[in-house]
């Protein structure tokens, strides 16, 4: 790759970073979480989305690579450009400050640049040429069954992060009946097998050759669900938003948040 070809990719990962990032950059939420959230916490989950983010290079980043230390760099590249991003857009914002303890200044923009990092990861499917600039390896790799279920746990983390740090996440579980919940899960069990198999996204699969209706449900919703709904768990931990809280108010809120990460398990394939 030429140094403008990479320049050109760089540029287009910061213009993914702000784009996706932007609605979070400007949630008050996010400002508090950024002051607040467990630094052990906080840290576990960058080093997790690193690896998400490498490992989602495979399937296609901001560049094509060929070799895991080519995916690592990625990586790095994404990162980077996230952190970038957040630090310009919130410093624009007047939310950084010279006299802000470090602490807070490193927590803010960390947290700021999950999203920004995941938005530059996928620049090159949403800004460039999208499907025809992958490789035959990568279009294979995403087919499989094992990168089925990575692209529905990508999916699930982008859209259900996004969601998360809001406050009617909670309390949307906590005026639930049990009836809501399991209605809740039924649909959120109907839309990803039909937005997956029915209805002819782009990028979509063709069901496996042999599998019927029930076998694909049993193979690919369920897991993609039970994917799905831990996804919602970890980023409730991640946020403090279960600590104290009973088991019912936990599953509650893990239902409620198991929605969105559903669907965006379902239509990871029009993002990455």
């Amino acid at each position: 790759m030429s140094n403008q070809d990479y320049a050109l990719g760089l540029a287009r990962a910061l213009g993914g970073a702000i784009i996706f990032g932007l609605p979070l950059l400007m949630t008050m939420e996010m400002w508090s979480l950024g002051l607040d959230i467990h630094p052990a916490r906080l840290l576990l989950f960058v080093c997790l989305n690193f690896g998400v983010l490498v490992v989602l290079s495979r399937f296609g980043g901001f560049e094509p690579t060929d070799s895991f230390s080519e995916d690592l760099l990625d990586a790095l590249g994404a990162y980077a450009v996230g952190i970038a991003g957040s630090t310009l857009i919130l410093s624009l914002f007047g939310l950084l400050y010279t006299s802000m303890p470090i602490g807070e200044f490193a927590r803010m923009i960390a947290i700021q640049s999950i999203p920004t990092s995941f938005g530059a990861m996928l620049a090159r499917k949403q800004l460039g040429e999208g499907e025809r600039e992958k490789s035959q390896d990568q279009k294979r790799r995403s087919g499989e069954y094992a990168g089925e279920l990575f692209l529905m746990l990508a999916g699930a983390l982008f859209l259900a992060f996004n969601v998360a740090p809001t406050e009617e996440v909670i309390l949307i579980g906590l005026k639930m009946t049990p009836w809501h919940s399991l209605a809740l899960i039924a649909v959120s069990l109907f839309a990803l097998h039909v937005l997956v198999f029915a209805v002819g996204l782009p990028g979509q699969e063709r069901a496996p050759e042999g599998y019927g209706g029930i076998r694909l449900f049993l193979a690919y919703t369920i897991p993609g669900y039970a994917i799905a709904a831990l996804v919602g768990l970890y980023i409730l931990w991640t946020f403090g938003r279960v600590d104290g809280q009973a088991v019912h108010a936990i599953a509650g809120s893990m239902v409620v948040l198991g929605f969105p990460a559903s669907i965006g398990a379902a239509i990871a394939r029009l993002v990455v």
